[in-house]
């Protein structure tokens, strides 16, 4: 199978391109490799190259020729600086998509795996003792300054049990990152339905491993940990560090994109179904923190008490419907997994302000 990989240099992005080889593929890569992600020239070794920016038509069209699916991996990532970093958010991801599944339309490829992310939940499941599942609302600024880090009942204000969240639950963005991914899973639904197309969106988890890319503030929480611990300096954990997360590897989650590309097409046309794509092993950031630094044998993590507005207290996987329905299981642990990253090498950054979209996804949350 010919496959184009949108993002196909980035952290992600290689590490499918990899495993797409290793099974017997044909990849195609399309990236802009844009300074602020790729310093350097990345290792292509393994699959036909494009430059080009996603957003880029007459480039993706030719990038499309003789591709039998697409792993649309090509995003901007992260919570971000600030809101001024919205129109970015949105030109990358939702205008990059739609240019995407409107050259696919034109090219006849029918098939996509789309890269999604657990973010578009906003919190995670909870359970109240008087209301059973309930939705909390956004954290407020004012309780996050107190140090009142844990959401509340929206009924009654008890304290609430976090659980583990499914496909089915409603959707319920809390940052711009986060919109714009959950656009993208209705822009990929909207084009099956209108070419009898198929698509998957994988709901990536706390993402990690090696060739994450370091120093920058668009990376993720294990990248900023890894990142002082290079340094010298001690891993910064905000709130209390008691957030959970499922952290999943890299290697996990490239194998499971491509074990998406297999079964794909064999899915009715007109489809789109998402699925959880998580270690099923949640842990508490606190707890990421520290087996990085014993790990490398670094400074112990220093719990801050700073927090982040949009970050989400806890969200962790149910990704049982993925196991069942495709046969995917994680291969790595999260002691192994920590113990190598703790050691493994970083994706250099040319600068601390990149709006790269080019496939490196976050672990967007928790400090």
């Amino acid at each position: 199978m010919r496959v184009l990989v949108t993002g196909g240099a980035g952290f992600i992005g290689s590490h499918i391109v990899g495993a797409l080889r290793r099974r017997g593929h044909d990849p195609v890569v399309l990236d802009a490799l844009l300074p602020a992600a790729h310093p350097g020239p990345p290792d292509l070794r393994d699959a036909e190259f494009v430059r080009a920016d996603v957003r880029d038509a007459p480039a993706v069209r030719e990038a499309l020729r003789g591709v039998d699916a697409v792993c649309h991996q090509a995003a901007m990532v992260g919570l971000g600086k600030d809101f001024a970093d919205a129109p970015a958010y949105v030109g990358c991801n939702d205008l990059g998509t739609a240019v995407l599944l409107a050259e696919m339309a034109s090219a006849g490829v029918r098939d996509l795996v789309l890269a999604g992310s657990m973010v578009v939940y906003g919190e995670g499941r909870y359970d109240c003792p008087a209301h059973g599942v309930v939705h909390p609302a956004p954290r407020r600024a004012a309780d996050l300054r107190a140090g009142r880090f844990e959401p509340h009942c929206p009924s009654c204000g008890a304290e609430l049990t976090p659980g583990l969240v499914d496909e089915d639950a409603p959707a319920d963005p809390r940052n711009v990152y986060a919109t714009t991914k959950l656009a993208q899973e209705h822009l990929a639904a909207s084009w099956a339905r209108c070419v009898d197309g198929r698509s998957v969106s994988l709901r990536y988890h706390n993402v990690y491993g090696p060739g994450m890319p370091r120093d920058t503030p668009y990376a993720g929480v294990a990248s900023f940990f890894r990142s002082a611990l290079a340094r010298g300096e001690a891993p910064r954990v905000y709130e209390d560090g008691a957030q959970r997360r499922d952290f999943v590897h890299v290697r996990d989650v490239a194998e499971a994109n491509v074990t998406a590309l297999e079964a794909v097409a064999s899915r009715p046309g007109g489809t789109a179904t998402a699925y959880n794509t998580g270690s099923g092993d949640p842990h508490t950031v606190g707890e990421m923190a520290a087996a990085l630094a014993t790990a490398h044998g670094g400074p112990a993590p220093v719990i801050t008490g700073e927090f982040r507005l949009g970050d989400v207290r806890h969200v962790t996987a149910d990704s049982t419907r993925l196991r069942h329905d495709l046969g995917w299981l994680p291969q790595i642990s999260f002691t192994t997994g920590m113990t190598e990253f703790a050691h493994a090498t970083q994706r250099p950054s040319a600068t601390t302000t990149h709006t790269d979209p080019t496939g490196a996804h976050p672990s967007p949350a928790g400090v």
